[in-house]
């Protein structure tokens, strides 16, 4: 089976439709869990499944450093080593070789580093990208690019998506022809409306099975993002798959689908989970504030995850409070399941022609606030 995007519906920009892949279709918009070191966490692998999730993230810089790519390899593959049988996408590694490495070299050749973790020195190059995230056997590889931090001047970051479109050819070549796994390519620009353009055809005269719009939520803000996906998503085929990178907050997803992407991915429902900040339908509520100590309530009434169904807002505050690992757990399983929620809402609105109904409801509930007296 081949790896293959099928759209069907559309209401203004918004799409809905399947990507199909040999591990198992991808209901588009999605959302995807990042399981950074091949675990999404404080979460087993069945019960992310269970929140609807079609797809994880893995990360190609955490994994060749540590267990390693060709242990993972040895082990069977990404797939068997973490007990998720259905589509993995991982990143290049790009964007964590900027924000984490140390002592950062970049060249036309690729980036020379040391490791965030021990100090041993590493080189990652399109071409070792890519076999990396073969040895992982990831279903969707994403091409090696370089992401200057914003805000930048016009000449660095035309310097830097030059660089990365050279080294998108690269990846393209390194890829090979691989039957069944997808390559994206990645378009790079800042908030640029030109450079934008220059890279999406750079990237569509290579010719990828999906295209990301990257270098985005890197410090640039919500307006200015949304400003580039205003045009963005018309640069890049029709008929392909958009993944838009490391994004987001519930409004942040629900305004990139209503621009025209296809694909996300954040560690925000997992990070705040741990952090005791919960995503509900009427806003953020930080369980760790003393208002929830006697709440006989649930963190979100209309919710159906195990931590709504089964605990008050009293119980998660106290394991809250008193460190226990239940707390990250419950609090990680409702957001992920509060995310697969909007995404679901937003696949039915998009296939009911009723997006802009449903988008003036959701952004109506959490106006209200988390405010109602006990």
């Amino acid at each position: 089976m081949k790896f293959e995007f099928q759209k069907t519906a559309t209401d203004g920009a918004a799409r809905t439709g399947v990507i199909k892949t040999p591990r198992g279709d991808i209901r588009t918009p999605a959302f995807m869990p990042v399981g950074t070191a091949a675990t999404v966490k404080a979460m087993m692998p069945e019960s992310v499944r269970a929140t609807g999730a079609d797809i994880l993230l893995g990360n190609t810089y955490h994994l060749m450093l540590r267990p390693g790519a060709e242990r993972v390899a040895r082990l069977g593959g990404l797939h068997k080593f973490m007990n998720w049988e259905r589509p993995i996408l991982t990143d290049s590694g790009g964007f964590q070789v900027m924000s984490l490495a140390d002592l950062r070299k970049m060249s036309e050749k690729g980036v020379t580093f040391r490791s965030h973790i021990d100090g041993s020195k590493h080189e990652l190059t399109p071409e070792r990208s890519m076999e990396i995230q073969k040895l992982l056997g990831s279903d969707i590889v994403m091409c090696f690019d370089e992401c200057p931090a914003l805000p930048a001047s016009d000449d660095e970051v035309a310097k830097s998506m030059r660089l990365s479109m050279r080294w998108a050819e690269r990846s393209k070549q390194a890829f090979g022809d691989r039957p069944g796994h997808a390559l994206f390519g990645i378009m790079q620009g800042g908030v640029t409306p030109e450079l934008r353009e220059e890279s999406a055809e750079a990237l569509k005269a290579i010719g990828f099975d999906g295209y990301a719009i990257g270098g985005l939520a890197v410090g640039e803000g919500q307006e200015a993002m949304f400003g580039v996906l205003d045009y963005a998503c018309g640069y890049l085929p029709e008929d392909k798959p958009r993944y838009l990178m490391g994004v987001g907050k519930p409004d942040d997803i629900v305004g990139a689908v209503k621009r025209g992407v296809d694909m996300m991915d954040c560690v925000l429902p997992s990070r705040s989970g741990r952090t005791g900040q919960v995503f509900t339908r009427r806003g953020v509520v930080n369980i760790k504030n003393a208002r929830h100590a006697d709440d006989p309530r649930p963190l979100d009434e209309a919710c159906t995850c195990p931590a709504c169904s089964n605990y008050s807002r009293a119980y998660l505050h106290h394991v809250f409070r008193a460190q226990e690992m239940i707390s990250g757990m419950l609090l990680t399983w409702h957001n992920l399941h509060y995310f697969q929620d909007i995404m679901q809402g937003m696949r039915d609105a998009i296939a009911a022609g009723s997006f802009a109904d449903w988008e003036a409801q959701f952004h109506a509930g959490r106006a209200q606030g988390d405010i109602d007296p006990l």
